[in-house]
């Protein structure tokens, strides 16, 4: 079985490239920083002798590397079995007071590279007729918030993708899942004042992405909403 991840180095990503190695899966992992993804290859490699892993550094909110990862991830390996389209950024702010720019750099790296990478690699899914693409959304995509402005926009437009495909997909054998998570430990949450217990784990929500992945193929989870113990932020 082979998986992309995007946006593997920190975070969700992480926890999702750790626990698919735990499970056997050769992976190939995306992350913007080429030191950090030869570390992680190392780190998986030592824990993982035999685990196939191969890094590709490219900044997702540019569509021309959006295309040479796909054209990377299928030039060296005869079908992809899973795409989990996990890159995103968040800038807080309110939609009238954001800086000139906010909402194209949120809907380039949230929206675009999923889309784009998703069209990159249904080719082969389809010639294959298997296949499941994650979309991580958030809950934000659901409930717009304080201080959200485009980045729930963003994940809004990200929801309304994942739809789209799970209806245009459904006959080809194709899974589509959309991941809604609170609050969840990772950079984004960074120097923030609150106990660890407050948020959700990585871990938790790789879980559920793996879980979801264990389903008979007439079966598909198509959303999956994780929020911490005590409720939103």
């Amino acid at each position: 079985m082979n998986a992309l991840i995007t946006g593997a180095t920190k975070g969700i990503g992480l926890a999702i490239a750790q626990i698919f190695a735990h499970n056997g899966v050769s992976l190939f992992l995306n992350a913007r920083s080429e030191e950090d993804l030869k570390s992680l290859k190392n780190s998986l490699s030592e824990m993982h002798p035999n685990l196939k892993v191969e890094v590709f550094a490219g900044d997702m909110s540019k569509k021309e590397e959006v295309l040479q990862l796909g054209k990377f991830v299928l030039d060296n390996c005869e079908a992809l079995d899973i795409l989990v389209n996990n890159a995103g950024v968040f800038f807080p702010g309110e939609s009238h007071k954001e800086e000139d720019g906010t909402l194209e750099k949120m809907m380039e790296t949230n929206l675009y590279s999923a889309y784009y990478l998703s069209r990159a690699i249904l080719p082969n899914m389809i010639k294959h007729k298997s296949g499941h693409i994650f979309n991580m959304c958030s809950i934000a995509s659901k409930i717009a918030y304080p201080n959200g402005g485009s980045y729930s926009i963003s994940k809004f437009a990200l929801l309304g993708f994942s739809k789209v495909l799970r209806e245009e997909l459904k006959d080809k054998g194709i899974k589509v899942t959309s991941i809604l998570p609170g609050a969840t430990w990772s950079n984004s949450w960074a120097g923030v004042e609150l106990p660890e217990e407050r948020l959700m784990q990585a871990q938790d929500i790789a879980k559920a992405v793996w879980s979801a992945c264990q389903m008979s193929p007439s079966a598909v989870v198509e959303e999956i909403i994780l929020r911490p113990q005590l409720g939103d932020l």
